[in-house]
């Protein structure tokens, strides 16, 4: 399996003939829609679904198949049943990619501000994208994980909570993203916290520019 890092929050993983896309949203390049097999959405804030995207994306080709929330369901209108809706406990086929899904909210920004769902997604029990939260599904340990897509900058997280995630989810790897509004002294920062000068997460960190791609397993 290749994994590939697009703008933010996107990730495409690629085996044979197949291609899977993840949260395409609006700080991502259209483009790392292009030749997706299907698509999954973890929640409906604008850096990880972008609906004109997804539009053109799916009038471009007519097999492409969607898997998000209801929120984001409602919003994709129009597409049939090209769009399924999934939530938590749930486990279907998206490109040929056996996906599992975990967890039901957005993590808590502030009490003021109401929550909204939010699905994590588990790619062949190797991969898990977790959207904006922290979920740990309910695998101790999560054997054979080979990676976690880690949000490392967000208004509802600290390095902190980061450190105790990954430690808990015991990855061989853990990969950023999220990190769309990170400059370079800030991208600097996380990376000295959570790689090999920090408190030790227990598993590799990095942090793979956009379009740069690694191999998973």
């Amino acid at each position: 399996m290749q994994l590939t890092k697009y703008g933010h929050a996107c990730v495409r993983l690629d085996q044979d003939d197949r291609r899977l896309v993840i949260d395409p949203g609006g700080l991502t390049d259209p483009a790392a829609l292009n030749g997706a097999s299907a698509v999954l959405v973890t929640h409906e804030h604008f850096d990880h679904f972008s609906e004109s995207a997804l539009r053109a994306a799916a009038a471009a080709d007519p097999a492409l198949e969607i898997w998000t929330n209801t929120a984001v369901a409602a919003r994709l209108e129009g597409l049939g049943n090209r769009v399924h809706r999934v939530g938590e406990g749930d486990a279907f086929t998206a490109a040929g990619f056996e996906i599992q899904v975990y967890g039901a909210w957005h993590a808590v920004i502030h009490p003021d501000i109401p929550r909204i769902a939010n699905i994590g997604f588990l790619v062949d029990g190797r991969v898990f994208h977790p959207g904006d939260a922290l979920t740990v599904p309910d695998r101790p340990g999560l054997p054979g994980l080979e990676a976690l897509l880690l949000p490392v900058h967000a208004p509802w997280s600290t390095i902190g909570h980061l450190v105790d995630y990954v430690r808990e989810i015991a990855p061989h790897h853990a990969y950023a993203i999220h990190d769309g509004a990170l400059n370079d002294t800030g991208t600097a920062m996380v990376g000295g916290l959570l790689g090999e000068h920090g408190p030790g997460i227990g598993a590799p960190y990095t942090r793979l520019t956009t379009g740069a791609t690694v191999a998973v397993g």
